[in-house]
């Protein structure tokens, strides 16, 4: 077999190994979560390129499709959910509480199950997107530990604020909200509602980036203003505009 054909599954099993050393980093006393952060994102990149590249190389096959979904239930569901959970211990939290968090990497599971045995998820999703749902958690994770001056902190230090988080994270994730996926593709069809929301989501990441460089914040706040944008605008979508679609 040609060493090419290895390769989406070898960048696959590297998203796998940046997941581990994110969940390890994640106990770490001091900058634990930012760095479990950064490891997602190394994952994360991982998870985009093993696709492009099995593309290019035309190499698919059902080992690496069964590989991808065990190493994303690692880097996108066991990571968020330990970093969230690690978050509340760190703001002095206790009791039966402290390990809702723990629910997003059950739903996870129950997502990406779901999402490989799903015909309708062929060009978008039908949920939240497991990546999504882990972006929010490990920016807000790493936008709290890295400024504990922020009003962000002051939430996390409530009881209450992310255990309800996390169910509500939860239940998108097993949601059958229809969501669109950001990526563009050459045969994209200007002009249709799917079209509009990727640039009106593009317009969104330029606007969040203008302004934490204006108001001096955190890089990380960028992440969780547009993935937390994605979600409102998919709610927002079913809730006002679909039903308008249908009806004309």
């Amino acid at each position: 077999m040609k060493i090419v054909k290895h390769i989406p599954n070898t960048i696959t099993s590297m998203n796998l190994f940046f997941g581990v050393m994110g969940v390890i980093v994640s106990f770490s006393d001091k900058g634990g979560l930012e760095t479990a952060f950064l490891f997602m994102l190394a994952a994360a990149v991982c998870d985009f390129c093993d696709g492009l590249s099995a593309r290019l190389l035309k190499a698919y096959s059902e080992l690496g499709k069964q590989l991808d979904s065990l190493a994303d239930m690692v880097s996108f569901g066991v990571l968020p959910s330990v970093m969230t959970y690690r978050l509340m211990a760190m703001t002095s939290h206790e009791g039966i509480l402290c390990y809702i968090p723990l629910l997003i990497a059950v739903f996870s599971a129950l997502r990406l199950g779901k999402f490989n045995i799903d015909e309708r998820q062929t060009d978008n999703f039908i949920g939240l997107p497991t990546p999504a749902c882990a972006m929010i958690c490990g920016s807000f994770a790493y936008y709290v530990s890295h400024d504990p001056s922020s009003a962000l902190y002051t939430w996390t230090c409530s009881r209450y604020f992310i255990p309800v988080c996390s169910i509500v994270l939860s239940a998108l994730l097993v949601s059958e909200i229809p969501m669109f996926s950001m990526k563009f593709k050459k045969d994209m069809k200007k002009g249709t509602p799917v079209y509009r929301q990727r640039i009106c989501l593009a317009g969104i990441i330029l606007v969040a980036t203008l302004a934490v460089i204006v108001l001096g914040l955190n890089w990380s706040f960028i992440i969780l203003l547009v993935f937390t944008s994605y979600i409102i605008m998919n709610v927002m979508d079913l809730l006002f505009f679909s039903r308008r679609r249908k009806a004309v």
